[in-house]
């Protein structure tokens, strides 16, 4: 699960959003695809920077808390700027910042291509996911458990300092 979060002229806006990946390696790119009626899209849209806050399974809470509409999200989340100034949440898995790239109508989306600005450090936990409608664990998925690599394989692009 992810949180895509950003500064707008009223403050910081966000969303969960199941619909993210590693686009590019070179050059780094992401994609994600918000709801067209997205107004916390729309808000990001006009600050032009993003970041993608990669949930950690103890999250969940804050996962809910960004899939509900008209609510005050960041009044009981902690956050401090990404480089963009996209708030980066307290205790996230990792966090990608970004530029916004492109952006292509897609149906009832929009595909957003975004340029990758700073990758944040992984700390030590299992990422949370949205599986068939529902949180799962991952014991659930694979009886016989994941291995460290999970994350890595998820974010398959190599670390900013990696870039040539």
């Amino acid at each position: 699960m992810t949180v895509v979060t950003g500064m707008s002229e009223d403050g910081p806006v966000g969303f969960a959003c199941q619909a993210f990946a590693a686009l590019s390696l070179d050059p780094p790119l992401v994609v994600f695809c918000p709801q067209r009626t997205s107004r916390s899209w729309a808000a990001i849209a006009s600050a032009g920077s993003f970041c993608v806050n990669v949930l950690a399974e103890d999250q969940r809470e804050v996962s809910t808390v960004f899939g509900k509409a008209g609510t005050d999200k960041f009044s009981t989340v902690s956050w401090t700027p990404s480089p963009t100034g996209a708030p980066v949440l307290d205790g996230a898995l990792t966090w990608v910042d970004c530029q916004v790239s492109t952006v292509h109508e897609a149906g009832d989306h929009h595909m957003v291509v975004g340029s990758v600005v700073e990758l944040g450090p992984v700390r030590e936990a299992q990422p949370l996911l949205f599986y068939r409608g529902r949180y799962a664990s991952h014991a659930e998925l694979d009886p016989r458990g994941w291995s460290g690599e999970v994350l890595d394989n998820l974010l398959t692009w190599q670390r900013q300092s990696e870039w040539s």
